[in-house]
């Protein structure tokens, strides 16, 4: 299978390795990217030489020229929509990166191509995807623990950082935030509900990737980078990952840095979801709290736990798994599974583009809300609202 890669960057790097460890005969056949040379070294790191592989400065160009069997989308978030109409014009097997658009009108192009199109998109939706999901959805569904009517669900970034040393901080580029990272939690939410969002409030506070340093300032240039704890030299000594070389604390920095999301489904039930972005070490925490009357369920992607409590009984059910390490926490194996067979003609996309859209509608609506200090209506992609 001959596949082509649009945007040839870190997210596509990595998932890359989890088709090519799959051994079903996937190759890269060509790459559009600006930077010819960098995805080039990248891909040698993999063993894969800039001789077996045609490089294109536009997508365009190779969408043209090429015989693909599926196409990969990796670039900016700002251009995802964009790429993707492209493809599904060829009716080719995508995979998409999240979000799937950054603004309205995005999601509009998209709904409106996927009208006439055959591809068959796959979503780079890994949550609803892993192990820890998959059994959730199990014990929500068996009926043990009643109705489900309220979730709580969390997510404490342990590497928050990334989100204020380099280019993430430009939501011109990323679209904020919620569009970032609540749009996996989100949509793992609405797997988890089987229920249609309605409407969300949200609230956002940016209280600690905050200060008066000079746009565009790098830690190198600063005078605090010694003693800076978001600084290279300081993370370096504290063993932490360095995630770019711009300001934290600088005027420039955009993003908010905690924020939380009510949603309101259609049953009348609501859930409550909160993103942080300066957690760090083993205060990281990502899953969600199922409750019904009779019951409760629990995950933890980073404790890598399941725990079930039966309201009517003195016990607890503990269910450890063994995917904490693996990438996105077990999701990704999954995606890249779904994306071969889909290349091969033999499944459809488990992840496909209508729940991107919708969790990125939801994620828009929160951002307005957040802004506007109101409750904001989920329409489709067309704007229409849901009859209340």
């Amino acid at each position: 299978m001959k596949i082509g890669i649009i945007g040839y960057g870190t997210r596509m790097h990595y998932f890359l390795d989890r088709l090519l460890e799959l051994e079903a005969g996937v190759e890269v056949a060509a790459v559009a990217d600006p930077d010819a040379g960098k995805a080039a070294k990248l891909l040698a790191e993999k063993g894969i030489a800039a001789s077996a592989v045609r490089f294109y400065a536009e997508a365009d160009e190779m969408l043209e020229r090429e015989a693909l069997n599926g196409v990969m989308i990796g670039t900016r978030c700002s251009l995802h929509a964009e790429m993707a109409v492209k493809v599904m014009r060829r009716n080719l097997p995508l995979f998409l990166e999240k979000p799937v658009g950054i603004a309205r009108a995005d999601l509009q192009r998209l709904t409106e191509a996927a009208e006439t199109s055959r591809s068959e998109v796959v979503v780079s939706f890994p949550l609803r995807n892993t192990p820890a999901a998959v059994l959730t959805k199990e014990i929500v569904d068996s009926g043990r623990l009643g109705s489900i009517e309220h979730a709580q669900a969390v997510n404490n970034v342990p590497y928050g950082g990334v989100y204020y040393h380099n280019w993430y901080r430009d939501e011109s580029e990323t679209g904020g935030l919620f569009l970032q990272k609540a749009t996996h939690d989100l949509d793992c939410l609405n797997f988890l509900l089987g229920l249609r969002p309605l409407s969300v409030a949200a609230m956002a506070s940016k209280q600690v990737f905050a200060g008066d340093k000079p746009a565009g300032l790098r830690c190198a240039d600063c005078a605090d980078n010694r003693t800076c704890p978001e600084s290279p030299y300081v993370l370096k000594r504290r063993g932490e990952d360095i995630t770019g070389e711009l300001c934290a604390f600088a005027v420039d920095t955009g993003n908010h840095d905690s924020a939380s999301v009510l949603i309101r489904y259609e049953t009348g039930m609501h859930a409550v979801y909160s993103q942080n972005f300066y957690s760090r070490k083993a205060a990281a925490r990502r899953g969600a709290r199922l409750i019904g009357y009779d019951g409760t369920v629990e995950f933890d992607w980073y404790r890598d736990e399941v725990n079930v409590f039966l309201h009517g009984t003195p016990r607890v059910e503990t269910y450890k798994l063994e995917a904490a390490k693996l990438p996105h926490f077990g999701g990704d194996a999954a995606l890249a599974m779904n994306f071969i067979a889909v290349m091969q003609g033999r499944e459809k996309s488990a992840t496909p583009l209508s729940m991107g859209i919708a969790s990125a509608l939801m994620c828009l609506e929160a951002e307005r809300s957040s802004v506007s200090d109101a409750f904001r209506d989920i329409p489709d992609a067309r704007g229409e609202r849901a009859a209340r």
